[in-house]
């Protein structure tokens, strides 16, 4: 537990210098497979909870902390204390191990002091800090604002909910398998599963993917029950000539060509990643054209012959997904937005050119704010004659307003992140 407690905290700093946590995670590749499940625990659940981690510290220390190694480590050491059932007396001598192993002896004490004091104080310091946002829902202030600006009467539901720990859930390749085939098969695997939506099925206890019945085979991949939602939508047909126009990690591109058969391209401006399409593609037994090129310029790939069906899955701020994401939270700045929102306007009219007269285009986010979604496609609606918002056709449970989807936490058919969805039609 030392160790991870260590490492950990080391991601934490480098996310909030700026770093993915997968990215920061990545450097520790050499871990043994158990000490990996619980660094990324530690990892994953501190930036969770940070904002209710930092307060706490700001509550029991004299002063501010000058060391950022220590006081990471009293956050992921807070966080187990918290949020986990681990022994207090093993989380706090670990911790107190960790701190010498990362700075002065001294510091020892410290460490010891302050996690003691929380133990003997729990119930009061959690009260105290309960009144402030920040500590509260963990989240960045700006952010806290505008959900509550944009969903006055929900924001403490929506806020909580992308703190929740996310389901895993699968998409069964319905060309090699059916859903009900599939959970038959977990379930004789001893797994737990349930069906949710058209192809999706959630497992009931987490586990690595890859050990899973039938990953090898290509029986599934892994997709939010929100996001299974965009090929459907999108109708595509046998024939179709269909681009994914941001493609990574491929998720959206292999459930169209499970759909049907089309002549299908998928474009994403990161090379690298487009690797692990192709990947993807190749497990599920799929095919796709893949294109390394930006969807904004289309003259740098496109042929002239016009797409039936696109969907643009645009660059976000990710404001829907952050219980599988936690460190979006605390990469964004608010300042991003409007960045992210004048890429998807550019997006939308290099793309809008490339769709067949009568075709439609799915515009999709995985984004809370109003400014990426209804606010951008009703701006590009208003400046394009030939383009029309047409009826979105899903199942009325889902209680989406305007194609907005909120992240929920509750059954497995109602237990997904939030995206946005928008299909318009040229006239």
């Amino acid at each position: 537990m030392e160790r991870a407690q260590r490492i950990a905290a080391k991601a934490v700093r480098r996310v909030l210098a700026g770093t993915t946590l997968a990215k920061a995670l990545a450097t520790e590749g050499g871990a043994a497979p158990s000490d990996r499940a619980l660094i990324h625990e530690l990892a994953y659940g501190t930036l969770r909870f940070l904002g209710q981690l930092k307060a706490i510290v700001r509550t029991l220390a004299d002063r501010p902390l000058a060391d950022a190694n220590v006081e990471a480590l009293l956050w992921v050491a807070l966080y187990q204390l918290v949020h986990t059932s681990a022994p207090a007396y093993i989380v706090v001598d670990c911790a107190v191990r960790a701190t010498s192993r990362v700075r002065r002896t001294s510091a020892k004490g410290l460490v010891n002091a302050i996690l003691r004091h929380f133990l003997r104080r729990r119930a009061a310091v959690l009260a105290e800090i309960g009144n402030d946002p920040e500590a509260r829902f963990s989240y960045p202030r700006w952010w806290i604002e505008r959900v509550r600006a944009e969903y006055p009467e929900r924001f403490a539901q929506v806020l909580d909910a992308g703190n929740a720990r996310p389901p895993l859930c699968l998409r069964a390749n319905v060309r090699r398998i059916t859903p009900e085939a599939f959970v038959a098969l977990l379930e004789t695997h001893g797994v737990g599963a349930k069906r949710v939506g058209c192809a999706g099925v959630s497992v009931d206890t987490p586990r690595p993917v890859t050990a899973l019945p039938g990953y090898a085979e290509g029986a599934f991949s892994v997709q939010d029950a929100a996001a299974q939602l965009a090929a459907p939508l999108l109708g595509p047909r046998d024939g179709m000539r269909v681009l994914d126009a941001c493609a990574a990690p491929g998720g959206k591109t292999t459930h169209l060509a499970e759909l049907a058969s089309l002549d299908l391209t998928a474009i994403d401006v990161d090379g690298s990643r487009l690797e692990r399409v192709a990947e993807n593609l190749a497990r599920l037994g799929l095919s796709a054209r893949l294109v390394a090129s930006d969807a904004g310029e289309p003259d740098a790939w496109w042929d002239g012959r016009p797409f039936d069906r696109i969907l643009a899955d645009v660059p976000c701020t990710a404001s829907g997904v952050v219980r599988r994401h936690p460190d979006g939270k605390w990469l964004r700045r608010e300042s991003d937005l409007a960045g992210l929102v004048l890429q998807q306007q550019r997006l939308l009219e290099a793309l809008w050119p490339t769709l067949a007269r009568g075709g439609r285009l799915l515009y999709s986010t995985c984004s809370l704010f109003g400014a990426e979604n209804a606010e951008q496609v009703s701006a590009f609606v208003a400046r394009h004659a030939d383009a029309a918002r047409a009826r979105l056709d899903w199942p009325s449970s889902l209680g989406a307003a305007d194609g907005q989807l909120l992240p929920v936490v509750g059954d497995a058919e109602h237990n997904h992140d939030g995206f946005f969805y928008a299909l318009l039609e040229k006239r």
